[in-house]
């Protein structure tokens, strides 16, 4: 998506717009759906689906990843699995989740199937979080009907894991500890008020009011002693409910909303729970970038504390988002697809090179936060870059756009919008040095109508 609604501000005035202090959606360079987090070695990762451009339905070809180490500066890892990795599938790519085991990598997705001509659960192995994955057992795990979407799972203490999955009714399994068969049979939940808040639809009296409650995008996890299973409900448009049990696979009760109906631009929504670094965070999506909304969807999250008794408090939508809980290392080299925010620019992969930053034109802007420049500060700045036409100029502001100029880089023609060139330019020193901990702001400058460069990594030297 090319995001042309350049940020107005006004330095006399000391005006900031407010998109400049915004952290949500965490991801701006294409439509993102679906969140579903998972922490390995340190790390927090976020496995999204990808709404298409100008889309009518959910048209999704791909699943795609980002990672972050400080919760507010994300690195893009493109694509790793998409509908060609399952020869079975031909459409689709709608909601899934990765979890670890004994050191591979578990990607369970939904996808539409050849063989049934309905919805079916597959899974992806790989060797590390961000891939390469491939289809573990070249066929569907499980398949059935038309609601066999939204799998979530979770392995136990015990280490049996399970799967929950479906729209509108629920269906759950116990997998075998190989990850990629099921262990029994395939069940199904029975709705209940007590359970999920409102009588099962094949049950109900003639006249009763019904409020259909469950409707898809289950998140099934523990924590501590309580079993949590959260799902988009409430029919269209969807709120975000949960139900608890103090076992894998009920009793259930239901417990209420998390997230009521709210101003989130779409119709849909679908969350994941994660605990990283101390803190409880809660991930959903919205269609608040410029041009989305229910098929142009975006992922966003925000911070919470559990109840004493383990139950959720209300949350609801912000565009401020999360705080940082870690700084970034700019002396070491940074991906220019690790950013907080983003305006106009997108990103692509390369085999060789892996995802660098493209589509970038006159105005555009990354914002980089909790930047740890040191006492001293920076003495050079190393970029590398690539154009195939005239290229441009890369300005550098520290806390705000048309704040402290750190310093500033001209982008000449280098051969090809993949021909790389490393340059490098000084930073600010002396009395004009910036050190300590700042937002960064990556200002591109050139001809207007046209696309400058491309941007692969960056780095400070002391």
């Amino acid at each position: 998506m090319m995001i042309r609604n350049k940020i107005l501000f006004s330095v006399l005035g000391g005006l900031i717009s407010p998109i400049l202090m915004a952290q949500n959606p965490i991801v701006q360079t294409c439509y993102t759906t679906d969140p579903a987090p998972m922490v390995h070695d340190g790390r927090l990762y976020v496995y999204t689906g990808h709404d298409e451009d100008k889309a009518d339905f959910f048209w999704m070809q791909e699943w795609r990843v980002y990672s972050t180490d400080d919760m507010v500066n994300w690195t893009d890892h493109g694509s790793p699995l998409a509908i060609e990795s399952f020869e079975w599938a031909d459409d689709r790519a709608w909601a899934a989740q990765c979890v670890e085991r004994q050191g591979k990598f578990y990607w369970y997705v939904c996808l539409h199937s050849k063989l049934t001509g309905a919805m079916a659960i597959g899974v992806a192995v790989g060797d590390s979080p961000v891939g390469p994955f491939r289809d573990a057992i070249g066929k569907p795990l499980c398949d059935g009907s038309w609601d066999y979407i939204d799998p979530t799972v979770y392995i136990d203490d015990d280490g049996r894991a399970f799967l929950y999955w479906g729209n509108p009714n629920i269906y759950y399994a116990e997998l075998n500890e190989d990850m990629i068969s099921i262990k029994g049979e395939v069940k199904k939940l029975e709705q209940t008020v007590n359970s999920f808040g409102a009588p099962n639809p094949d049950k109900r009296v003639k006249g009763e009011k019904y409020k259909d409650i469950y409707t898809e995008g289950p998140w099934f996890y523990k924590r501590k002693d309580n079993y949590y299973l959260l799902y988009a409900a409430g029919g269209v448009p969807e709120h975000i409910a949960y139900s608890m049990s103090k076992s894998p696979v009920g009793p259930w009760k239901y417990m209420g909303e998390i997230m009521p109906l709210q101003d989130t631009d779409s119709f849909t929504n679908h969350c994941g729970v994660i605990d990283y670094k101390g803190n409880s965070y809660f991930f959903y999506h919205t269609g608040k970038l410029p041009e989305g909304g229910g098929f142009g969807r975006s992922v966003a999250v925000e911070q919470f504390e559990y109840n004493a008794d383990g139950t959720f408090p209300v949350i609801n939508a912000t565009q401020e988002g999360v705080k940082p809980v870690g700084s970034l290392n700019p002396y070491q080299r940074v991906e220019a697809e690790t950013m907080a925010f983003s305006e106009g620019v997108k990103t692509e992969p390369n085999d060789r090179t892996g995802i660098y930053v493209s589509d970038i034109h006159n105005g555009d802007y990354i914002k980089v936060r909790e930047v740890d420049l040191g006492k001293k500060g920076a003495s050079k700045l190393e970029v590398s870059v690539a154009s195939a036409l005239r290229g441009g100029i890369i300005e550098v502001y520290a806390d705000s756009i048309g704040g402290t100029l750190i310093t500033e880089i001209q982008v000449p023609h280098t051969g090809g919008w993949e021909a790389w060139k490393t340059l490098e330019t000084a930073v600010k020193q002396g009395e004009q040095a910036v050190s300590g901990t700042h937002d960064l702001y990556f200002c591109f400058k050139g001809r207007k109508g046209c696309k400058l460069f491309n941007f692969d990594w960056w780095k400070l030297v002391e």
